[in-house]
C-alpha cells in the first residue's frame, strides 16, 4: 500500500471515528484551567445548547461580540444560518463558568440570557432576549438587573416550566457594595432573581433570594414538580465553600456537600445539577476540601442522599464537570489536562446513577477549549458538545457500549501507527 493511500485511509477513518479520535497536541499548558489568568481563558468559546420538545437542537454562541443563534434538525450534523440576537456589539462573558443560556418554552418561544461586561472589572449586566417566531428574529435585548449599578451581575441561570413561568437568577454584588459603603463586613455576594409568568414577555422587579454565596461559580437551576431548585457554592461559617440547594419558591438552605473546603476566595469552579426519573436530583462538583478532593457525583431523592463517588483523574487536573439527565439515563462530562493535551471525558449511567460505565476519553484539542457540555436528545442518544479553538464546534457521540468504543480506539490507533511508521 503506497503512502498516499495510507494517508487517505487515515483521513477517512478519522472522519468516521471523529468523536473518538485522540489527535496530536502541541499545547504546553492548559489554557482556561481554574485559577488560570491567561488571555486564552477569556476567549469566547463557551456555548449554550438545548433540545426542544420537537427534537431540534438549539445553539447560542458568541462571534465578533455578537450573540448568534442557530438550530439543527439532524442532531447537530448541520446548522441553520445563525441569527443575530444583539444588534449592537456587546462584550459578552463566554468563558466556561459564565456562558450564554438558551431554553425553549412549550409554545416554542426561544429564550436567551447572558452576562454583558461593564466598564468595571468583574462587573456586568444580566441581559435577556426572546423569539416568538421559531428563532427567525429576536426581541431587542433588555437588562434584567434593575439597580442601575456598575457592579457584579453575572453567572446567570435560566429555567422555565411548562406553564410559561420563567426564572432567571444570578450572582449580584449590590449588597456587598452597600455594606462596603457603610464599612461593614460582607462575605461573598448574593443571589437575585427576575421572574416572568408569560414566557418572558414581562418581568417582575428583582428579588433577593440569599446572601453570602461564592462570588464566581456557576449556579444552575432545574425545575422539579415541587418548584425550581437552584444549586450553588455557598459560604458556610467563616469561609467554608461547600454546595447547597434550595427551592426558589420556598426558600431555605440545604447543605449537600460536606467537603469542608475552607478557602478565602472563589475557586471559579461551580457544580452542576440535573433532574432525572422519580424526581431524583443528580449533582456533580469540584472540591479541594479537608474531607475529599477532586471531582465527585452524588444523587438526592427526597431526604435520601447517595455517597459521593470520585470522577476523573486528579493527576490530569480533572475539572469543570457537567451533567445531563433524561429519565434514568445520566451523562457526566468533564475536562482533563495531562501536560500536553486538553481532553473531553465522559461517563454514563442507564439506571439513574446506581451503576456507571467506564470513564471514557472522547476527544482532545491542541488549543484553547470550552468545557464539554453533555446532552441527551429526544431519542435518548447521548452527545457531548465541545467548542475548541483548533477544531471548532464538535458534536461528539457517546457510545452506549464503552467496551466497543475501547476496541475501536485501540484498533484505530494500532492501524494508524502501522501506516505512519
Amino acid at each position: 500500500m503506497n503512502r498516499s493511500l495510507n494517508f487517505v485511509l487515515i483521513f477517512v477513518l478519522g472522519m468516521y471515528l471523529s468523536p473518538h479520535v485522540i489527535a496530536k497536541s502541541t499545547t504546553k499548558n492548559e489554557s482556561g484551567h481554574h485559577h488560570s489568568k491567561s488571555k486564552k481563558h477569556k476567549r469566547t468559546f463557551a456555548v449554550g445548547v438545548t433540545y426542544d420538545a420537537n427534537g431540534i437542537l438549539w445553539l447560542a454562541k458568541i462571534k465578533n461580540k455578537k450573540l448568534l443563534v442557530s438550530n439543527s434538525n439532524d442532531n447537530g450534523e448541520t446548522f441553520s444560518t445563525p441569527v443575530v440576537v444583539t444588534p449592537e456589539a456587546e462584550n459578552i462573558y463566554a468563558d466556561g463558568e459564565n456562558r450564554p443560556k438558551i431554553a425553549v418554552a412549550q409554545d416554542g418561544t426561544v429564550l436567551l440570557t447572558w452576562s454583558k461586561k461593564q466598564s468595571k472589572k468583574y462587573s456586568g449586566d444580566i441581559r435577556f432576549s426572546r423569539s416568538t417566531d421559531s428563532g427567525k428574529s429576536f426581541s431587542l435585548p433588555i437588562t434584567l438587573n434593575d439597580d442601575g449599578l456598575i457592579t457584579g451581575h453575572r453567572f446567570d441561570s435560566l429555567t422555565i416550566n411548562e406553564k410559561g413561568r420563567v426564572i432567571i437568577s444570578w450572582l449580584d454584588a449590590r449588597d456587598r457594595d452597600a455594606a462596603k459603603n457603610k464599612d461593614e463586613k460582607f462575605t461573598g455576594i448574593s443571589i437575585y432573581t427576575a421572574q416572568s409568568n408569560d414566557n418572558g414577555a414581562n418581568f417582575d422587579i428583582n428579588q433577593k433570594f440569599h446572601e453570602h454565596v461564592c462570588e464566581c461559580c456557576r449556579m444552575p437551576t432545574v425545575w422539579t414538580t415541587d418548584g425550581p431548585v437552584v444549586f450553588w457554592r455557598n459560604i458556610f461559617g467563616e469561609n467554608t465553600r461547600d454546595f447547597a440547594i434550595s427551592n426558589l419558591d420556598k426558600g431555605g438552605v440545604r447543605r449537600v456537600t460536606d467537603d469542608e473546603w475552607q478557602v478565602d476566595g472563589c475557586p471559579h469552579h461551580g457544580g452542576d445539577i440535573a433532574l432525572g426519573a422519580e424526581e431524583r436530583l443528580h449533582l456533580v462538583w469540584f472540591t479541594l476540601g479537608k474531607t475529599r478532593q477532586g471531582l465527585f457525583y452524588k444523587h438526592i431523592q427526597g431526604e435520601q442522599e447517595s455517597s459521593p463517588i470520585s470522577i476523573g483523574d486528579s493527576t490530569a487536573q480533572a475539572s469543570h464537570p457537567s451533567i445531563a439527565a433524561s429519565g434514568k439515563k445520566i451523562l457526566v462530562t468533564w475536562r482533563e489536562f495531562d501536560g500536553h493535551n486538553i481532553t473531553a471525558n465522559s461517563m454514563f449511567s442507564n439506571d439513574g446513577g446506581i451503576t456507571w460505565s467506564k470513564q471514557q476519553q472522547l476527544a482532545d484539542s491542541n488549543g484553547s477549549a470550552d468545557y464539554p457540555v453533555p446532552l441527551i436528545n429526544n431519542e435518548q442518544q447521548m452527545q457531548v458538545v465541545w467548542n475548541t479553538e483548533t477544531e471548532g464546534l464538535r458534536i461528539l457521540a457517546v457510545n452506549n457500549d464503552p467496551n466497543l468504543q475501547d476496541t475501536v480506539l485501540r484498533w484505530y490507533s494500532d492501524l494508524k501507527n502501522k501506516l505512519i511508521n
